[in-house]
């Protein structure tokens, strides 16, 4: 947690600086004000003296005045400062997970993720707010208020040796036991984060196999786990309060009893008492907003501990010290040799992968389902990076150029096409934030999308949901092939982009591409034999290898695993 604190509130010194003098004008002040009333009770009440009364009276309404102003600037300047740490903690959070791979994102897990940039910085971004206004003032009021003890009456001060001692102990102890059970409650957390993502991402799976029980008992088990955690540390510090009154109490009635005997013999006058009084409960006062503090400084440094876990993380995938860039890039793709096993895995996915996709050229991948399409198609734009050989572009291997001019040169439908919350505009600009309207209805006309695009209200600024889950499946994937058109890219990866499309649809948006893109380089993914038959090269996988390489016809003679595919689909007639 200090190290976080260290790092992010080092920008904000001056600020800091202004609140930890204001807070300590407000324990001067207050460790004041006790001096100045002993001062009216000795000289103006005992003497009769009512001028002293009042000039007294005045002076200590200024500095209450004073307190306030103070107070007030101090709360705002340290409220400032929290909320700005708590704003580039999370960017930075935000910055870090966006320069992981697949396989540290896979580590934490999204929903772990969520929460550190969400719960765990508002945790820490609490404690800040309630030490620029507690903390730094409780030291203070504590070790000013023993000094002030001290000056009114050295043997009475001699109960602070027992007080003290006694009430930090008792802290002591309650945070040692709340340490552990705050850890647990953030992973607890994570848990129903989880669990509640789950549910929402796969409502209709749950319904269709009538699961809604399950998965209610699922989430009733998770939310019980976090609720017993939090009732034990309530517990807790529900004892800890009774605990730091009684000796609050106990020490006033101490100090009146052995005050008086102090008065009774001379030693002490009445308002020295009552100054001692108001001194010593000033100080337990400091000593029980520190302990309330602890309530929330465990699960503070829980927080921080998993925070500064993200941050410290290196990503796997990063650019080289010295970037190569492709002057002129045409987007020929070279596989050479290319092995690759996911991080953890017996066994590799791919084996010993060697072809060329050129541009101008149409490259088909097919193979059965867990044959590796998917994976090879991931190695281009280095969402992983091989395990021995090398992908390159242009003769480049793609771990020497940075990865954003890698992706530049990329346009990717996914297997899963995802839309973002906007409008059908926003969503197409992700492929190149400055295409005009003439430009994205081009690209929706390729992909087969314009007729329905035209349909929604509003057209290119219809809303779609987060996900396009107001779109269907086959207007998500041409929306998505659309997104990959505008950007107008080197290479195109469609990444079984046709499996909700008809085949009609499927054939024109195929003929259409075709004709608006020569020159690209593209590689399809696909399951579908009708979606690869005019390829110009096909790449047959089969348990990771290559079974074959060549046009359909060919495959057709040469390779029996795509045989096995082909009429799997299509009858002898269909084929011939």
């Amino acid at each position: 947690m200090i190290r976080l604190l260290a790092k992010y509130l080092r920008p904000y010194r001056r600020q800091l600086a202004v609140v930890f003098a204001l807070v300590t004008v407000q324990a001067i002040a207050n460790l004041y004000l006790p001096n100045l009333n002993a001062d009216i009770i000795n000289n103006g009440v005992v003497k009769g003296d009512t001028g002293y009364i009042m000039r007294t009276g005045v002076i200590m309404l200024l500095i209450t005045l004073l307190l306030s102003v103070c107070a007030i600037v101090a709360v705002y300047f340290g409220s400032m400062t929290a909320m700005a740490f708590g704003r580039d903690v999370r960017s930075a959070i935000f910055r870090q997970v966006m320069s992981f791979s697949q396989k540290e994102t896979n580590v934490f897990g999204t929903p772990s993720l969520i929460t550190r940039n969400t719960n765990d910085v508002q945790q820490v971004q609490m404690v800040l707010v309630m030490a620029f206004n507690v903390m730094i003032i409780a030291p203070i009021m504590c070790v000013g208020g023993i000094i002030m003890a001290l000056r009114e009456d050295v043997p009475l001060s001699g109960l602070l040796i027992v007080i003290i001692p006694l009430v930090l102990i008792v802290i002591g102890l309650l945070a040692t036991r709340a340490l552990p059970l705050f850890r647990s409650m953030q992973k607890r957390t994570d848990r129903i984060n989880q669990v509640m993502r789950e549910t929402l991402s796969g409502m209709r799976v749950i319904r269709a196999f009538v699961r809604t029980d399950h998965d209610e008992a699922r989430f009733d088990q998770a939310n019980l786990e976090l609720t017993d955690n939090a009732v034990r540390v309530n517990h807790l510090f529900a004892m800890m309060i009774p605990f730091l009154f009684g000796i609050m109490n106990l020490s006033t009635v101490a100090i009146v009893w052995f005050g008086g005997l102090r008065i009774d013999s001379g030693g002490m006058q009445i308002g020295n008492l009552s100054a001692f009084l108001q001194y010593v409960m000033q100080i337990l006062f400091a000593v029980m907003m520190a302990a309330l503090m602890f309530v929330m400084v465990p699960r503070a440094a829980a927080a921080a501990e998993r925070i500064q876990q993200v941050l410290d993380s290196e990503a796997e995938l990063c650019d080289p010290d010295v970037p190569v860039e492709i002057v002129d890039p045409a987007g020929e793709v070279e596989f050479d040799h290319v092995e690759f096993g996911y991080p953890g895995a017996e066994e590799p996915v791919l084996c010993s992968i060697s072809f060329t996709a050129r541009p101008g050229q149409t490259t088909a991948i097919v193979g059965s389902t867990g044959s590796g399409k998917t994976t090879l198609a991931n190695l281009i734009p280095r969402f992983y990076d091989v395990t021995s050989g090398s992908v390159s572009i242009d003769g480049v291997d793609v771990r020497k150029m940075r990865q954003e001019d890698l992706w530049s040169l990329i346009g990717l439908t996914p297997q899963k096409a995802f839309l973002f919350n906007g409008t059908v505009a926003s969503n197409l600009r992700y492929g190149d934030e400055k295409a005009t309207d003439d430009e994205l209805w081009h690209a929706l006309e390729i992909a087969q999308a314009r007729e329905f695009v035209s349909e929604m209200t509003g057209q290119l600024e219809a809303e779609i949901d987060q996900g396009g889950t107001n779109v269907s499946g086959g207007q998500r994937q041409r929306l998505a092939i659309a997104r990959a058109i505008v950007k107008k890219p080197k290479v195109f990866i469609f990444d079984d982009s046709f499996s909700a499309l008809d085949f009609k649809t499927d054939q024109m948006l195929r003929a259409a591409l075709k004709h608006e893109i020569q020159g690209a380089t593209v590689i399809i993914v696909a399951q579908r034999v009708g979606t690869v038959l005019h390829a110009d090269q096909i790449i047959v996988l089969d348990g990771g290898n290559v079974a074959g390489i060549g046009t359909h016809s060919e495959l057709m003679k040469t390779c029996e695993t795509y045989q096995e595919i082909v009429y799997s689909q299509l009858t002898r007639e269909e084929v011939a």
